[in-house]
């Protein structure tokens, strides 16, 4: 039989020894129709095993004296006995010719286990393993047959520690917890693009080294070495093919397994890296209770979980911290995992990674049913940092390339137009500074001045008059106000479209901002059906405009990436980084064009590549422009956001703490961007536990705010509640009720829209939630039940928090589901 034969009888194999008898033959059945030659040498090759159904009825043969210690198989001496079960053994082993020092894990068949539908199985295992190489598998290095006739296979010796023991011995956070399950839904990921199915996924499968990496092992060998006693459904060898405790319902009863089994296994590892226990409370544990759980209960929250009985206050506070961040996304995303219906569970398991990633970076999962609420406060909690970096570099950068195109554009041969806008823009400024003496200059007023300024006096100059909107635009775009951005936008598109001599330079230019208003609006689709029809145009006009040019190609790869069509915009943010590095004079757009790839890369969750393309961008700015730009601030905001979800903390507070002093030095320790960077700062202190640091860093924010804003301004309700949250956690409750209070205050006079309302129901759950850990359930009630009001009156809103603590304040109080 040749490889290629092999391959195609191998899977279908597999299937056929999952079946029930009936099911087996009319699958037999039905390959016969479609090619009788395959269907006959696979039920030869099911003959074999039905030859051997009673092979492990009889006490298992003991290996002989000389399968031991110190003995040699093939070329390699056995050290010690790694672990053992019904059909084989695990041995510690070295090269004993020489050829090179390594130690290996070696497998071995029992002797006189060795029939030929066995060496045909352990065939079949070496090629499934042959096929893996993926850095978080452990790699098969050899295999063969000893002198004594005894198959053998050696594979990568991995000195590690099951991932659960390990993380609950080194208290890993959660990130780190949900960066190492990540790796290994990759890993699983690469087997199942093998087609293969490791059928027995579960944490003593799974182990990470001392260095922190993560390692998958046995794939398809637990079917053959597996130690548990039989179980009510088994393989066709007589074992069984599963651990119970890790084990799908379908594997229970005796169906076809499918990748999606992997799905359910992996959930029930998820759930026990979140909560340190079983999906199930039992009471007696037996299996067939097991078994009965599996098929039928429904598995407890993980929120809930972690809710045990403890004997300090202390105890009781951390469990319910613990089981606020579980609440919500982690718990779907858990029990979505964990379906009894295959086809309720996520499709793949890249999927389930994929969700694990949504959650990480602050998006909607895909196991949250979407609504428009939920929807909304992750765009506003995932965006919230970022917002004041892109309002300066927006402003500035405009400002600065609008003002050199101007420049550019103002040739001697358009002397009357450069004459007329001069004549403007003096009588602007000359006009705005006829204020009253010692007021400040009003933005808005001067650019609604220049609006009509220019209408009258650039009315028989459409081409300036088109320039000055598009400036004016941008500003308004970086100030925030996209509605005033759009009108004059509209209006300098309507100018373009009625003037025969408008340059193509200033049509691209302004179906860029048009294009980059609607991503900002959330409308990435519009942007792209916007831009797309025009890319011919771009790639027509390169060679004469490549400034224009690399804008349009950057802005089209940000919507495509914005639609989720990243590869589209990986070719558009390569092409922009060609042209500008054509050009050797663009460096901030090729560094803005690099974090673009970067930013990319994080999407994808190349989170490596992402940092090293972080690094690149930031080595070329100091290099090639100086460590004072203002980009420094955002690659290294960026840089730190990655090293966090790669669980390096230190390295993310090291990154941020450089940063901040650049912040400082060029905007300002009251700007937003250097706030900004402060916040990032207090999140890793909170991932840390680190509340005295955390705290420090509020104050600074609180003030700055405070004194620039005034002390009832909404941007404080924020920094109010973390200040409460972090006193709270020191123990300083007294503290901690002002700063909650303070929040409370000031959110319940802020109410003009849908935003305020989700900041007055966050802020009446931090003060309900604090007063709750501190025993005085009768003030936190009403607070509890008044944002379960304001969460009404919002469609759509989630409203599982709150009920969760609505139900153990009235469960503290005595009243139970009476009290509701």
């Amino acid at each position: 039989m040749d490889a290629e034969r092999w391959q195609r009888l191998s899977p279908l194999l597999d299937a056929l020894l999952e079946l029930e008898p009936e099911a087996r033959t009319r699958r037999l059945q039905a390959l016969r129709e479609e090619d009788p030659g395959l269907a006959g040498e696979l039920e030869g090759l099911l003959a074999l095993e039905d030859d051997n159904d009673d092979f492990l009825s009889e006490p298992l043969v003991m290996p002989p004296a000389g399968v031991g210690s110190g003995a040699e198989v093939g070329p390699y001496r056995l050290e010690s006995l790694l672990g053992e079960g019904g059909m084989g053994q695990v041995w510690l082993a070295s090269r004993a010719d020489g050829l090179y020092q390594r130690r290996v894990a070696l497998k071995l068949l029992r002797p006189g286990l060795t029939s030929n539908d066995l060496r045909l199985r352990f065939t079949r295992e070496r090629e499934i393993l042959a096929r893996l190489a993926h850095p978080n598998i452990a790699r098969l290095l050899d295999a063969g047959i000893s002198a004594d006739g005894l198959p053998y296979l050696a594979l990568e010796y991995v000195d590690g520690t099951p991932i659960t023991d390990y993380c609950r011995e080194y208290r890993v956070p959660l990130a780190q917890r949900l960066q190492m399950f990540r790796q290994i839904c990759d890993a699983v990921s690469h087997a199942h693009a093998n087609l293969i199915v490791h059928r027995d996924l579960k944490p003593s499968n799974i182990l990470v080294t001392p260095a922190g990496e993560v390692r998958l092992l046995d794939f398809g060998i637990a079917k053959l070495l597996d130690s548990e006693a039989p179980a009510p459904e088994q393989t066709g060898t007589g074992m069984r093919a599963f651990t119970l405790h890790y084990a799908a319902p379908e594997q229970i009863r005796g169906e076809p397994v499918t990748t999606m089994t992997d799905v359910y296994s992996l959930g029930v590892v998820l759930y026990e890296l979140l909560t340190a226990s079983k999906p199930y409370r039992l009471k007696r544990h037996s299996d067939a209770e097991w078994e009965e759980a599996i098929l039928t209960a429904d598995p407890v929250r993980p929120s809930q979980a972690v809710m045990r009985d403890t004997a300090t206050a202390h105890d009781r506070a951390a469990q319910r911290r613990r089981s606020r961040v579980l609440a919500g996304d982690l718990d779907n995303i858990a029990l979505r995992a964990l379906a009894k219906r295959p086809e309720q569970r996520y499709p793949s398991v890249e999927a389930l990674a994929q969700d694990i990633g949504r959650f990480e970076a602050g998006r909607p999962v895909m196991a949250q049913p979407q609504r428009l609420g939920y929807r909304f406060r992750k765009y506003v909690a995932r965006h919230r940092w970022a917002l004041a970096t892109g309002l300066v570099v927006t402003l500035v950068l405009s400002t600065a390339l609008a003002l050199i195109a101007w420049q550019a554009r103002e040739a001697v041969a358009e002397a009357a137009r450069a004459q007329a806008m001069q004549d403007f823009m003096i009588g602007l400024f000359e006009n705005a500074g006829r204020g009253r003496e010692g007021e400040p200059l009003d933005l808005d007023s001067l650019l609604d001045g220049a609006v009509e300024r220019g209408n009258l006096q650039l009315a028989r100059e459409p081409r300036a008059r088109a320039e000055l909107l598009g400036v004016i635009a941008r500003l308004r775009m970086g100030l925030g106000d996209q509605a005033q951005a759009r009108a004059l936008l509209e209006q300098q598109a309507a100018i373009i479209a009625q003037t025969a001599d408008i340059p193509a330079s200033l049509r691209l230019e302004s179906l860029v901002l048009r294009g980059r208003l609607a991503r900002q609006e959330g409308d990435a689709a519009a942007c792209v059906t916007l831009l797309e029809p025009a890319l011919g145009d771009a790639r027509r006009e390169q060679a004469q405009l490549p400034p224009q040019t690399a804008d349009f190609y950057s802005e089209l790869g940000r919507c495509r990436q914005a639609t989720g069509a990243r590869q589209g915009a990986r070719q558009m943010f390569e092409r922009a980084l060609a042209v500008r590095r054509d050009m050797r004079s663009d460096e901030v757009g090729t560094v803005q064009t690099l974090i673009d790839l970067a930013d990319l890369q994080v999407e994808d969750g190349e989170l490596l590549a992402a940092l090293a393309g972080y690094r690149q961008a930031g080595d070329r700015l100091q290099q090639r422009v100086g460590g004072q730009h203002g980009l420094q601030i955002d690659i290294g905001r960026r840089l730190a956001g990655v090293q966090r979800r790669l669980g390096r903390q230190e390295d993310a507070i090291s990154t941020l703490r450089a940063v901040l002093p650049l912040a400082v030095q060029v905007v300002g320790t009251g700007h937003e961007t250097t706030l900004g960077v402060r916040e990032q700062l207090v999140a890793l202190y909170l991932d840390d536990q680190r509340f005295t640091d955390a705290q420090a860093q509020l104050a600074e924010i609180h003030r700055e705010r405070m004194q620039r804003l005034g002390p009832d301004d909404p941007a404080l309700i924020q920094s109010h509640g973390l200040l409460g949250r972090v006193a709270w956690e020191r123990n300083d409750l007294s503290t901690a009720l002002v700063h909650l209070h303070d929040a409370l205050r000031i959110a319940r006079t802020a109410r003009a829209g849908r935003a305020d309302q989700e900041r007055l129901v966050d802020a009446l759950l931090r003060l309900a939630t604090v007063l709750h850990e501190a025993g005085r359930h009768p003030e936190a009630l009403p607070l509890l039940q008044e944002a379960r009001q304001e969460i009404d009156a919002m469609p759509g809103a989630d409203a599982s928090q709150a009920d969760r603590l609505l139900g153990e304040v009235e469960i503290a109080l005595g009243r139970g589901d009476a009290g509701r």
